[in-house]
């Protein structure tokens, strides 16, 4: 099934924060179609349905280092008032099942291919990474016979000593 045009390409929206990967309140209130305000209200109406690994507040110095990435306004110009939540992959989902228009439901396939497509993106870098750490030891192995071998045949490429000259005149 293609991807509608106006539907964002959902693995940029997703962040890492507190070594998770995580989708901002606001967002998830764009992909699933309702306002920020909306959005939150419905999950602080359930929020028995998600645990602290689905979804949690982010700290002020997190904001901070986000607000760039992120483009949030400065604090009291009418901007958000509270910190925002993060969800989870599995949070994202539970969201998705509160939400009851079709746009959620659309969405939410397209949260977890996100999730997945990164999934996969990191395993294959653990992959690579691993691959470059035997190719690392390896030639670190090579290295070091290659230095044995040159130090066996420094002595070897030396001009053979010369014999000593004989002396002229009588030998006693």
């Amino acid at each position: 099934m293609p991807k509608p045009a106006s539907v964002p390409d959902v693995s940029s929206l997703v962040l890492t924060l507190r070594g998770k990967r995580v989708l901002l309140d606001s967002d998830l209130a764009r992909l699933y179609g309702v306002t920020t305000k909306v959005f939150n209200q419905t999950i602080q109406r359930n929020a028995g349905r998600f645990p602290v690994d689905f979804l949690f507040h982010i700290t002020e110095e997190e904001l901070g280092l986000l607000r760039s990435q992120i483009v949030t306004s400065k604090a009291g110009r009418g901007g958000r008032r509270y910190l925002p939540y993060v969800f989870t992959e599995h949070g994202a989902i539970m969201a998705a099942t509160l939400l009851r228009s079709e746009r959620a439901i659309r969405m939410s396939v397209f949260v977890i291919r996100a999730f997945v497509q990164m999934r996969e993106a990191l395993a294959t870098n653990a992959t690579i990474l691993k691959r470059l750490a035997e190719i690392d030891r390896t030639l670190i192995e090579h290295d070091d016979a290659l230095r044995a071998i040159w130090h066996q045949l420094q002595p070897l490429l030396q001009p053979p000593p010369e014999p000593p000259k004989r002396r002229i005149g009588f030998l006693s």
